[in-house]
């Protein structure tokens, strides 16, 4: 196996693939309640959620560094592998330069690949590189495949409440009060670096429904073709409904579908209480 893959924690993946003796994951820093954990690392994404809901400051997250990344691709040259790195959208963080700046200062084929997405939307593309490697795709291959991926990347995704958002002056106080009292749930979108609002529906059952009538409109003349990943963080009960809907109208009629805890990264600015859906052609 020449090929390393390394990707950054804002790639939210399943847990099997952490297993992979070709993966390598840099982990970014979490800043909570004034100390600082290395992502999946010195905390796990259970503890974070314990922490972070019952603490009254909001998370906080740094970016993985020039000399982590460094350190890694140095490794790999050393063992004579070819490097494809993976990482989260560089709009909305400076991991994707450290990553770059590494490589610069580093003698070897290394490709640093921005996916312009976050969580389940960037974990695709590492969910994608594990296929392909796994099936003995070569590296030419494998960076051509990922990079025609990016048309039909996207990531839904739903905060269960406007507690977070609120607490983090993402929404003005008044909405998140509105919201609440009325269980307007909102869903957002993330495509090609940027995040929109989706839509806007009232309770979970409605919920639920929506994000699947989202990913079969978007993906309606190659259903059949796409990989469906599904992330869930602490409201276990609002994932258990979503599951409910995707096995009953997604299950044997997607190519894959795979599942995974939202990570500490992107929990830190929706909250833990979130649900989500990726997918990919």
């Amino acid at each position: 196996m020449d090929i390393k893959l390394i990707c950054d924690s804002l790639c939210d993946i399943p847990d099997e693939l952490y297993d992979k003796e070709y993966l390598e994951i840099v982990p970014l820093t979490l800043i909570l309640d004034g100390k600082e954990y290395r992502d999946n690392i010195d905390i796990t994404k259970e503890e974070f959620y314990q922490r972070a809901l019952k603490s009254s400051e909001i998370p906080k997250t740094s970016q993985a560094t020039y000399m982590q990344f460094k350190e890694v691709f140095d490794k790999a040259m050393e063992e004579g592998k070819k490097v494809i790195c993976i990482t989260g959208a560089s709009t909305k963080s400076g991991t994707y330069q450290s990553a770059i700046l590494a490589k610069n200062d580093t003698d070897g084929p290394i490709h640093v690949f921005d996916t312009e997405q976050l969580s389940l939307g960037a974990g695709q593309y590492v969910v994608r590189a594990c296929d392909m490697i796994d099936e003995g795709i070569s590296y030419e291959e494998l960076l051509d495949n990922l990079e025609g991926l990016r048309e039909s990347v996207s990531i839904l995704f739903a905060p269960a409440s406007f507690d977070f958002l609120k607490k983090s002056g993402r929404v003005p106080l008044s909405t998140a009060i509105l919201g609440n009292m009325l269980s307007i749930k909102p869903i957002f979108i993330m495509e090609k670096g940027e995040i929109a609002l989706e839509a806007k529906v009232r309770g979970i059952k409605k919920l639920v429904s929506k994000l699947v009538d989202t990913v079969i409109e978007k993906n309606e003349k190659y259903l059949s073709e796409i990989t469906l990943m599904v992330g869930y963080g602490s409201n276990l009960e609002n994932f258990a409904k979503l599951n409910e809907e995707i096995e009953k109208r997604l299950k044997d009629k997607v190519k894959k579908i795979v599942y995974t805890k939202g990570g500490a990264c992107i929990c830190s600015h929706t909250g833990p209480d979130i649900v989500a859906i990726s997918y990919s052609k």
